[in-house]
């Protein structure tokens, strides 16, 4: 074979076949129309209707709450969350393999579960701060697990340099090893207050307005009409400017060893007198975010005449019912989100480019579109275009993959980048089609990784609540929607049994996911 021949086949092998191309646009094409819905209806307004209905001060009002919410929140899990990980990290914390984990698990914590047993507790936590206790006792472990990641990759000479020329342990912190956490906390900050502008239920038990809240309000009354499209455009633009900033920090420079060093870990600090409020401040934090959810779902196990309807009188039928509900839809869910997000990964793994950069990009913006926008979307198209497909089942399970796509995206991704391509080389060289070496070489390197990408979509899913609240078919209920329903009307009791599955099932799975995956899964959920 002449040089000109194998570059020619060098170079048809460096490019995508069409098919894979198509699977992988049909992706991206899922993410973008529930957006060009929302922007064409809100478009539909004239501009002084849109006007009229921006400049009010209902909006005013809802913005203030969700800046100022976000802002707070992402602040204050920020300094939880850098606090808890350099205690864990860097003194000789008693306990310290316990606390490090009882600090990550509130991640596997559903928000609207800790809002509805800390209401539960109290309704005068309906207001500004109960809002703000909870979202931080969820979202911190956000800050928390990349920053104590980053913390054990540090060099630990350079503290104990910056200690022998006189800095004391906390002017070590501030201007050595802060320096060296921001491409971590600030990716953890931004994706906090990602999920701040995109949570739902937390907020609508709490009774406390944001533009997720009046969006399920402006649905229910107006039934998605022009004020809720422009809500919404206001809300994608908050998103997008927290997408922009994730991206601008995760592309900016980080800080690295310039060579592989002495792997080793840093001389732990002795708390000395500290040790005892740090224990009580650990302790308090555990009370916080797992304490109190399962305290209150066990008191409320217990009562029988607390509510408006008694856990006695929700039967074991119906139980059942709601939980094979959730598992089938998690399940179904995973299986579509795994299959849509396939060709794209496989692609972006293998071939390079402006247009494969473009694809994955545009379904990594799913990641700041809320749940709630996507319904909404979904419920106008389907009702003006394919009527049958309204509260039906699949309309549901495609919500859940356009929602969920990221996270299928990233393990995929991650696992056919591990799977050698010089053993689909060999397959193609021994006369095998790219479809029968994907089948019977590539997906197999690549399994752990699919169970992987199923299983953070199956735990996504089944403690999903604003796309199934929307868009479940008539009759169909989940354990997430019998806990906001119970919930929003005080029957405490009655959601008890539903909430307790629900955390259960979370629980276990992210443990499962952790223990089989990596912990690198489990920081994924």
């Amino acid at each position: 074979m002449t040089i000109a021949a194998e570059r020619r086949l060098s170079s048809a092998r460096r490019r995508p076949p069409p098919l894979l191309v198509a699977g992988s646009a049909l992706a991206a094409v899922l993410v973008l129309l529930p957006l060009a819905v929302t922007v064409y209806r809100a478009a539909a307004v004239s501009p002084a209707e849109a006007r009229a209905l921006l400049f009010r001060p209902l909006v005013g009002e809802l913005l203030v709450n969700t800046v100022s919410l976000t802002v707070a929140a992402t602040v204050i899990s920020a300094i939880l969350g850098v606090g808890a990980a350099w205690l864990v990290e860097r003194t000789r914390l008693p306990g310290q393999r316990a606390w490090s984990v009882l600090a990550a698990v509130p991640l596997a914590v559903p928000p609207f579960i800790s809002s509805y047993a800390w209401v539960s507790l109290s309704p005068a936590l309906q207001d500004f701060g109960g809002a703000l206790l909870v979202v931080s006792c969820a979202y911190y472990p956000l800050v928390y697990l990349p920053v104590a990641a980053a913390l054990r990759g540090i060099d630990p000479i350079l503290e104990e340099t910056a200690r022998s020329l006189g800095l004391t342990a906390w002017g070590a912190f501030f201007r050595v090893v802060l320096p060296q956490l921001r491409p971590a906390l600030l990716g953890g900050m931004l994706l906090i207050a990602l999920h701040m502008l995109t949570e739902f239920g937390a907020f609508a038990l709490l009774r406390f307005r944001t533009f997720t809240t009046e969006l399920f309000v402006e649905y229910r009354t107006g039934f998605n009409g022009p004020d809720a499209a422009l809500i919404a455009v206001v809300l994608l633009l908050l998103c997008l400017i927290c997408l922009l900033a994730e991206l601008w920090v995760r592309g900016s420079s980080s800080y690295a060893r310039s060579g592989r060093g002495a792997r080793r870990r840093a001389v732990l600090l002795d708390l000395g007198l500290a040790r005892l409020p740090v224990l009580v401040g650990f302790a308090v934090l555990v009370m916080a975010t797992l304490g109190v959810p399962i305290g209150m779902i066990l008191f409320w196990l217990t009562r029988h005449a607390s509510a408006a309807i008694a856990p006695a009188e929700v039967s074991g039928a119906r139980l059942v019912a709601t939980t094979f509900s959730s598992l089938w839809l998690g399940l179904a869910g995973a299986m579509l989100s795994v299959i849509v997000a396939l060709p794209l990964s496989f692609l972006a793994s293998r071939y390079r480019g402006g247009l494969v950069s473009l694809l994955e990009r545009t379904v990594y913006i799913a990641q700041g579109v809320p749940g709630i926008v996507v319904a909404l979307a979904l419920i106008a198209l389907t009702i003006h275009l394919v009527e049958p497909l309204y509260q039906s089942a699949v309309l549901l399970l495609f919500a859940y993959a356009i929602m969920f796509l990221p996270l299928a995206l990233v393990s995929l991704r991650a696992a056919f980048v591990q799977a050698q391509p010089v053993l689909e080389e060999t397959a193609r060289s021994l006369g095998l089609g790219w479809i029968e070496v994907a089948r019977r070489v590539t997906l197999p390197l690549a399994r752990p990784g699919l169970g992987a990408a199923a299983a953070m979509v199956f735990v996504s899913i089944v403690t999903e609540l604003t796309a199934t609240l929307l868009l479940a078919p008539i009759g169909t209920e989940t354990l997430a929607t019998e806990v906001w329903a119970n919930s929003h009307d005080l029957a405490f009791a009655a959601a008890a049994p539903y909430a307790a599955l629900m955390m259960t099932l979370s629980l276990l799975s992210t443990w499962l996911l952790a223990r089989r995956f990596g912990s690198s899964a489990f920081v994924a959920v």
